[in-house]
C-alpha cells in the first residue's frame, strides 16, 4: 500500500525560505508520478510542481516559477520542494501526492491532480511578518 507523508511546513517571514519533504513509502519501481499541490483558505486546490515520470519534464505553476524547486531522491522515494523568496500569497496547506503509474509529459506543461491516487495529510505553510 502506497503511503505519502509530508513534513517541513511552518511559519516564515516574507522573503524567507522553507523546504518541504515528502516520503512515499510502498513504491516498488523507480518510475512514478509525484507532485506538490496547495490549497489556500477559500480557494481551490492547485498544482504547484510535479514530476510526472522519471524521463518527462517538470511542471511549475507560473506563480512559483523561479522561486520553487522540486527535487527527488529516488533511492529514498522522497521528493523535496525548496521554496525561496516566499510571499504571503504562498500561504496554504501543501499536499504531496504520488501515483505508481507515471504519465509522460515532455514539456512539463501540466499536472492533473486526477492522475494522483495517493495523497498526504498536508502541511501548513504560513508566510507572515
Amino acid at each position: 500500500q502506497l503511503q505519502v507523508a509530508e513534513s517541513g511546513g511552518g511559519l516564515v517571514q516574507p522573503g524567507g525560505s522553507l523546504r518541504l519533504s515528502c516520503a512515499a513509502s510502498g513504491l516498488t519501481r523507480d518510475d512514478y508520478a509525484i507532485g506538490w499541490f496547495r490549497q489556500a483558505p477559500g480557494k481551490e486546490r492547485e498544482a504547484v510542481s510535479c514530476l510526472g515520470s522519471s524521463d518527462g519534464g517538470t511542471y511549475y505553476a507560473d506563480s512559483v516559477q523561479g522561486r520553487f524547486t522540486i527535487s527527488s531522491d529516488n533511492a529514498k522515494k522522497t521528493v523535496y520542494l525548496q521554496m525561496n523568496n516566499l510571499k504571503s500569497e504562498d500561504t496554504a496547506v501543501y499536499y504531496c501526492a504520488a501515483d505508481p503509474v507515471p504519465y509522460y509529459d515532455a514539456a512539463g506543461s501540466s499536472c492533473p491532480p486526477g492522475l494522483y491516487d495517493y495523497w498526504g495529510q498536508g502541511t501548513q505553510v504560513t508566510v507572515s511578518s
